[in-house]
């Protein structure tokens, strides 16, 4: 019985055609990032002559010249605080208000709900301006709080939104056994809360993180000095007026991203697990 199930789902059109889709889709997204890892591989020359191919000369020097500039490794540590410090403030501010929102009533929640959620309608780019001068007064231009304190903002809504739907999911009678015990709602949330939200904590944490290493805009509006740069910014370097090291730009590409790559691949069944929850009641 088994067999001839088996047999019947490989002759099933259905499954083949997921197949080819799902085939199609991971080549979609791995054709431009093995293009981009052998590009750095390559001269100037021989990218524009051959963009997709495998280098006819491994130009090891690329990645070396990179990974042995003391620039490269000050961006990189720019980067690292500012996504460290992002993802710390969002989830703690987060999971706390979400929590609020989703256990307790009062006057007033419900729109001040929608009111976090209304920064989903709104990109960094259309306050850029009004941003740049309340950094500006508050004396944060060129510092990291200057382009953290912006990208909380921004990344509260969605955040809140992911919270809460995975605390509504959790077990009420937790809470009601808590209460009757005498637990307070600061000692439920800390010590009961928490610990079962590993796969939303990991889930936030890492799409916060991903966004603000990847911010290009902020910190190009909000940081002056090249000490300061985060990666996004130091492809500039390799940028001239009329031309630019493409080659080199692609090798620096490939350094910058490997450590988000990682985080997603060691998250991967965290992540799924926090988006999936409360998808099936049951």
């Amino acid at each position: 019985m088994t067999d001839a199930a088996a047999i019947a789902r490989t002759r099933d059109p259905a499954a083949l055609y997921r197949w080819l889709y799902l085939t199609f889709v991971a080549a979609f997204v791995a054709l431009p990032l093995i293009a981009t890892v052998l590009g750095g591989f390559k001269s100037l020359g021989e990218l524009r002559t051959n963009p997709f191919g495998l280098p006819s000369h491994w130009e090891w020097e690329n990645y070396a010249g990179i990974l042995l500039s003391h620039r490269y490794w000050q961006m990189l540590w720019n980067s690292f605080a500012i996504s460290t410090l992002t993802t710390g403030i969002t989830v703690v501010i987060a999971s706390m208000a979400a929590f609020v929102f989703a256990h307790l009533r009062f006057f007033g929640s419900r729109m001040l709900l929608n009111y976090f959620t209304m920064g989903l309608l709104f990109p960094a780019a259309t306050a850029i301006l009004p941003l740049f001068i309340k950094v500006r007064d508050l004396g944060l231009l060129d510092t990291y709080f200057g382009v953290v304190l912006p990208q909380v903002a921004f990344a509260l809504a969605m955040s809140i939104l992911l919270f809460r739907r995975f605390f509504r999911d959790l077990p009420s009678e937790l809470l009601e056994a808590a209460l009757v015990d005498g637990c307070s709602y600061p000692r439920f949330f800390r010590f009961v809360t928490l610990p079962l939200s590993r796969p939303i904590l990991a889930t936030v944490g890492t799409i916060t993180f991903v966004h603000s290493w990847n911010a290009y805009l902020l910190p190009l509006v909000m940081l002056n000095s090249d000490a300061m740069y985060p990666w996004p910014l130091g492809i500039m370097v390799y940028q001239g007026e009329f031309t630019a090291d493409w080659h080199l730009i692609l090798a620096f590409i490939t350094l910058t991203i490997l450590p988000t790559f990682l985080l997603f691949v060691l998250a991967q069944k965290h992540i799924v697990a926090g988006l999936t929850a409360g998808a099936v009641k049951g």
